[in-house]
Order: C-alpha cells, then structure tokens, then sequence
C-alpha cells in the first residue's frame, strides 16, 4: 500500500498566542483529489504552507509523500503549490513565465507547457498582467503541472473566478489529474465545485479537523431523520451532528452505523454540501467533537 501524501499527527502551528491549527490529527490517501474545506480563519492555508515546505509546525509532525518535511529541493521538486493569489509576475509574458519554470524546475514537462499554452488559446507574447482572471488561474495551473509534481497543493484557486471560468479550471484540473496521476489537495469554501471534484473531504473548523475520510464512506455513514418531535437522546447509537425542532416535528443529521429501524423517523440521504456544512456549525460538545448519544434499551 502506497503511503499517505499527507499525514499530520497531533499538528499545531501558533502565531503568538494564536493558533491556526491545533491537535491536527489528519491522513489523505495517494492517488486522491482531496478538498480542504471550511470557513474563512479555520487553517486551511496553514496546513497547505505546512505541506508546501513554507512553514515549520510549532509542535507535532506532518509528512508528504511518505517522508518528513525538511526545507530541501528534493521536497519543492516533488510538489507542485497553487497559492491563492495567483502568483504571477505581471510585467512578464506568458513565454517568459514558462521560461522561468523551465531554468528552475529540473523535471520541467516543455511538451506539456506548449500544448496547455495552445489548448488555452494564450498568446505567449501577452503580459501576465494583461491577461484575464480565468487566464492567470490557467496559467498558474500551469506552472504548477509541468514541473510534473507527485501531489499538487492548490489554495482556492478558483474564488475569484466567475462560474464559467471556475468550471474551465476544474475541468482541465480533473483532466490533468487523470492524465497524470498526480494526486491532489485543494482548499475552498466553494463546496459545491469540490463535490463535482474530489473523492476525499477534510473538514477544519478552527484549527482543528472535525471530519476527514472518504466522500463514499461519509455520505453511506450519514442520514437525515425526520418524525414527530422527540429527545434525540432516544434514538440508540447515532451522533447527533445537527438538530433542530418545531413544535411537533424534529429534523436530525447523524452519523451512523446501521441503519436506522424506527418507524417513527422518514430517512433521507445527506448531500456532501448540508453534511460539510453541519459539521461547521453543528451540534458539537467543547472539545468540538459531535455529540453522541448513548445506546437505549427498546
């Protein structure tokens, strides 16, 4: 079995008194497309500056691609990072931008650059800074590929785009991806352009990972039930992740095991966009984990 791309245990990063994470216990799979998600503050930057080399973790441990992180050349050379901003040098073309990825990427796919440049439609003469926002996305995208990466780390690389743009991006992302075999880590808060990407979700709510696994396994593990008003503490061996109540009905997401068999609840099936999102903002006790509620006897 291939080693994890990403594996943190018990990592923290402080700035000061703050911490941008804290206790993050995380590991993503090799040959995945996973997503970062969760609200703004929550360290999703963080932990992909982390994976990137860019930063050193105040305590714990983080490995990429099977090995400790050092500030070495042979980690750089082996990821590819999309920051958010859309590092690009606006006074320089687009052939000098692929130029300068060539003298300083030994790995450097020149083939894969000229046809990505063709596909795009980009004029290699046009500044950087002249080119529009899906343009410079590309074109980041771009630099970021044909250094030919074993994992790829992109931090929002699509906030800024408008919905065609986005949907461009994420298309010849999941192209190259599958050409490529590279697997991927990407952060946003757009959660419905990463349920049309990603195969595994990580979910950070200050600091902290709150869920991480499988898209496939959460969505089979979580329902929504719905019936007449009750204390959630009589339904038998579930988390309770979200509640709410009327006067006379109550609507719960939780996690389960086995499947719900009460006639008194209609089940329905969680989209990844409520699931991510009631894990933001659920119901959770003050370590932040959900609340579970102990098996009742019939």
């Amino acid at each position: 079995m291939s080693a994890p791309v990403l594996a943190a245990a018990a990592l923290d990063k402080r700035y000061g008194r703050r911490f941008a994470l804290r206790d993050c216990t995380v590991s993503v799979p090799a040959g995945a497309v996973a997503g970062i998600v969760g609200p703004n503050g929550a360290g999703k930057t963080t932990l992909l500056n982390l994976a990137a080399g860019l930063l050193a973790p105040t305590a714990g441990s983080i490995e990429v691609l099977g090995e400790p992180i050092e500030l070495r050349r042979e980690h750089l050379r082996r990821v590819g990072y999309l920051a958010q901003q859309t590092p690009l040098y606006p006074s320089l073309t687009v052939g000098e931008h692929l130029r300068f990825g060539r003298e300083l990427n030994p790995g450097w796919d020149a083939g894969l650059a000229e046809e990505r440049v063709r596909e795009l439609g980009l004029d290699a003469t046009q500044r950087a800074g002249e080119l529009s926002g899906g343009q410079r996305s590309q074109l980041a995208l771009t630099l970021a590929i044909c250094k030919r990466p074993e994992l790829l780390l992109l931090d929002e690389p699509v906030a800024a785009l408008d919905p065609l743009a986005r949907r461009e991006f994420l298309r010849d992302l999941m192209a190259i991806t599958a050409e490529h075999a590279v697997s991927v880590i990407v952060s946003s808060h757009l959660i419905a352009d990463l349920e049309r990407i990603c195969d595994h979700v990580v979910v950070l709510t200050s600091g902290r990972v709150v869920l991480a696994d499988s898209v496939e396994t959460l969505l089979a593990r979580h329902r929504r039930l719905m019936g007449p008003r009750r204390d959630p503490g009589t339904l038998a061996g579930v988390e309770v992740i979200e509640e709410s109540h009327t006067d006379r009905q109550s609507t719960l997401l939780v996690r389960v095991e086995h499947p719900i068999d009460d006639p008194d609840w209609l089940v329905e099936e969680v989209g990844l966009e409520d699931l991510v999102l009631a894990y933001m903002g659920g119901t959770r006790n003050r370590d932040g984990e959900p609340r579970r509620l102990a098996a009742v006897a019939p």
